[in-house]
């Protein structure tokens, strides 16, 4: 779908909360203010309103390698009680490296009772491609969007293969009964929906109850709305071509395969989304706010009521840069993440 203009209903501001960090990753917001911020290098971060970024304590050590790293936190739905959070990251070795979620407490700075409750499989010895974006559904289950590793994109189409996934679990780690796979013969049984490639943006409307995922293609991307079970297609259906200008399929789409609600070529490489569900833009109610690495801006896709998406234009023209992540905070601003060595936290508002 090709981009049309530029669309802020009034000229934006751009507030810095802070700089200087090492490759942003992930935004939550706490209850009592401030938020916590992954770096993609592995420290975990507060940062309080008009304070200084501190570091939490009791972090795991993550494998560092090309983009593997810390990647996102999500609190628990209720946070305010349980103080339990959650963080995704690449674990491992170089020739046995995957994606894993560990969940702690958050006392005052540091992590207490760290736990690690998943782990991909099978392991892989590529330092690309690991998903790790989470989001909690409205039952209270957590899911996460896995890669396919690269060099192993057949396996996004194996039910018994953990790559190229979104996972679904209890907040323990296990499986639940309600999954679309449990009972089949081979199939693994967190998988909740399949065929996908590296889906580095995840975020459900609350409002409808729709979860939504982007992913990045080879030169190319696409925007999904997933559904219990669902194949997604990659690779055997893809709008991309291979790096090296090879096809890669000779299909776009293919017959029991999902197809994008939205797709890019040449890739804007999406990373980060959110659903704007906010008092400071009232016209974007349930619209799609994604970033993009390459292209280096925010983008606002608009959602119909069906589910469809019927334009999208380029938002808050004076951020230009590699976007990482984006949320919408309690009180209706965007926030964005930078990613660069010296990355950037952004507050934008009317």
């Amino acid at each position: 779908m090709a981009l049309v203009g530029s669309s802020s209903a009034q000229a934006e501001r751009v507030e810095t909360i802070a700089s200087g960090l090492d490759h942003p990753w992930s935004i939550a917001f706490l209850p009592e203010g401030g938020v916590l911020v992954t770096e993609r290098g592995g420290r975990l971060l507060r940062i309080a309103p008009g304070g200084q970024p501190v570091p939490i304590s009791g972090v795991p050590p993550v494998y560092v390698r090309s983009q593997g790293g810390l990647f996102d936190v999500v609190l628990h739905p209720d946070f305010a009680r349980t103080r339990l959070l959650f963080l995704s990251m690449a674990a491992g070795t170089p020739g046995a490296n995957f994606t894993r979620i560990v969940r702690a407490r958050l006392e005052r700075d540091r992590l207490a009772e760290l736990k690690t409750i998943f782990e991909v499989r099978p392991a892989k010895d590529t330092p690309v491609h690991f998903g790790g974006r989470m989001a909690f559904l409205p039952d209270g289950s957590l899911v996460m969007t896995t890669g396919d590793g690269f060099d192993y994109r057949e396996r996004a189409q194996s039910l018994a293969s953990g790559l190229g996934k979104i996972v679904r679990m209890n907040i323990d780690g296990k499986p639940l009964a309600g999954n679309p796979f449990v009972g089949r013969s081979g199939a693994w049984p967190y998988v909740w929906s399949y065929g996908h490639r590296n889906p580095q943006g995840l975020a459900l409307d609350p409002a409808t109850g729709r979860l939504w995922a982007h992913e990045h293609g080879p030169r190319g991307g696409e925007l999904n709305l997933i559904v219990k079970g669902g194949n997604y297609g990659w690779p055997v259906a893809t709008f991309g071509l291979d790096y090296s200008g090879a096809t890669i399929s000779p299909f776009k789409t293919y017959r029991g395969m999902i197809d994008g609600r939205a797709v890019w070529v040449p890739s804007i490489a999406p990373s980060g989304l959110a659903v704007y569900r906010g008092l400071l833009w009232p016209d974007w109610q349930g619209d799609l706010i994604t970033g993009a690495l390459v292209n280096r801006e925010l983008r606002r896709l608009d959602v119909d009521a069906a589910g469809r998406i019927v334009g999208q234009s380029r938002i808050f023209p004076r951020i230009s840069a590699r976007i990482r992540d984006v949320r919408v905070a309690p009180d209706g601003a965007v926030w964005v993440t930078t990613d660069d060595e010296k990355g950037k936290l952004l507050r934008v508002t009317p």
